[in-house]
C-alpha cells in the first residue's frame, strides 16, 4: 500500500503530487536543488523537502528516483525536457516507471493504470514527475485528479461504518446554512451531525482523513452551499490554505547569492516566455470546492477533538 509521495518540488506536476499527499495526510518528501530552486522562486518550507548541495535539476531528479520504489510520469502528449530525462534515468537504473499520457486517456483511466502500477510493483514510496506549470498550465489539476481518484480507489472498502447514514446520504440537495467563515461552518456542521458521527470524526487517526473525506465531502459541500455559489466561504478556505502553505518566494539569508540570482532569473524568464506570473501562489488560486471541503473537514476534526475524544480511565 502506498505510504509516501515524493517529488522534486517544481511547479505543476511535482507540486500537485505534494499538495494531494498533504491534503490526505500522506507522508510526503523528496529532494530539491540547493536554494529550494523552482521556476517560481524558492519552494515554500511548507513542503517537507530535503535540499541538495547542488542546484542541478537532473541530479535532484535522479536522487528522487533512487529514493522511491517507482516513478509516475504524467504528461499531456509526448515526454520532453525533465519528464523525458526522468524516464531515461529510471530506465537506466532499472527502477519501475509508469507514463500516463492524458492525450490518450482521461484522468479516471489514468488512475486505474496508476492503481495497477502501484500494486503490481508493491510501491510504498511513489515519485511523481511531469511538466512544470509554464509548460502546461493545466497539468496541476490533472495530476491532482489522477492521484485523488487513485486514493479513492484505495479507500473504497475502508469507509467508516460507524458514521450515521443520514449524515452521509442527503435527501435534499440544497444548502442548509450559508456560512461565510470557517469557524461558523464548523460549528454548524458539529451541531447538525449525530453524536455517533461526531465521535467517529473526533477519534479518527490522521491517516483516516481520506475515508472520512470521501464519506462526508458531499454533505459538507451541499449543506454549506459550496457547490451552489458560496464564494465567500470558498475564499475563506483558500486564504486558510494559503496561510498554512506559506509563501513560495520567501527570501532566505543563507542561500548562496549565485543560486539566488539563478532562481530570480528563472522566474523572470518564465514571465517573459509563457506570460504566466508565478509570484502568486497559482496552486492555491485554483483551489476547487473539493479542497475547500477538506479544509473544513480538518478544522471540524480539530474542533470535535476538544470534547469528543474517548479517554482511557485507569
Amino acid at each position: 500500500m502506498l505510504k509516501k509521495i515524493i517529488s522534486g518540488g517544481q511547479t505543476g506536476a511535482d507540486r500537485a503530487a505534494l499538495d494531494t499527499a498533504i491534503k490526505f495526510n500522506l507522508d510526503h518528501g523528496g529532494w530539491v536543488p540547493a536554494g529550494r530552486r523552482a521556476e517560481d522562486g524558492s519552494v515554500s518550507e511548507h513542503y517537507n523537502l530535503t535540499e541538495m548541495e547542488t542546484d542541478s535539476y537532473p541530479i535532484r531528479t535522479e536522487q528522487n528516483i533512487i529514493n522511491s520504489d517507482g516513478t509516475l510520469i504524467i504528461s499531456r502528449g509526448m515526454l520532453a525536457g525533465g519528464s523525458l530525462l526522468t524516464r531515461k534515468i529510471a530506465s537506466r537504473l532499472k527502477k519501475p516507471w509508469c507514463h500516463i499520457d492524458l492525450i490518450d486517456m482521461d484522468e479516471f483511466e489514468g488512475a486505474v493504470i496508476l492503481h495497477e502500477f502501484v500494486h503490481d510493483n508493491q510501491i510504498e514510496i511513489l515519485n511523481v514527475a511531469g511538466p512544470r506549470l509554464s509548460n502546461d498550465p493545466f497539468i496541476y489539476r490533472s495530476v491532482k485528479a489522477v492521484i485523488e481518484t487513485f486514493i479513492y480507489m484505495e479507500l473504497m472498502e475502508t469507509s467508516p461504518e460507524e458514521l450515521r447514514a443520514d449524515d452521509i446520504i442527503l435527501f435534499q440537495r440544497k444548502p442548509e446554512r450559508v456560512c461565510t467563515k470557517i469557524d461558523e461552518a464548523v460549528k454548524f456542521l458539529a451541531d447538525s451531525m449525530h453524536l455517533r458521527t461526531r465521535f467517529v470524526i473526533a477519534n479518527s487517526r490522521e491517516s483516516q482523513i481520506g475515508s472520512l473525506y470521501f464519506s462526508l465531502s458531499d454533505t459538507i459541500k451541499v449543506k454549506l452551499g459550496l457547490d451552489s455559489g458560496n464564494t465567500e466561504l470558498l475564499e475563506a478556505c483558500r486564504q486558510e490554505l494559503k496561510k498554512k502553505r506559506g509563501s513560495s518566494n520567501d527570501d532566505s539569508s543563507d542561500v548562496d547569492s549565485g543560486i539566488d540570482a539563478k532562481v530570480n532569473a528563472e522566474v523572470d524568464n518564465v514571465k517573459v516566455s509563457s506570460g504566466i506570473d508565478l509570484e502568486g501562489d497559482f496552486q492555491v488560486d485554483i483551489m476547487d470546492i473539493e479542497d475547500a471541503a477538506m479544509v473544513i473537514l480538518k478544522e471540524l476534526r480539530q474542533f470535535l477533538q476538544k470534547n469528543h475524544v474517548l479517554k482511557v480511565v485507569q
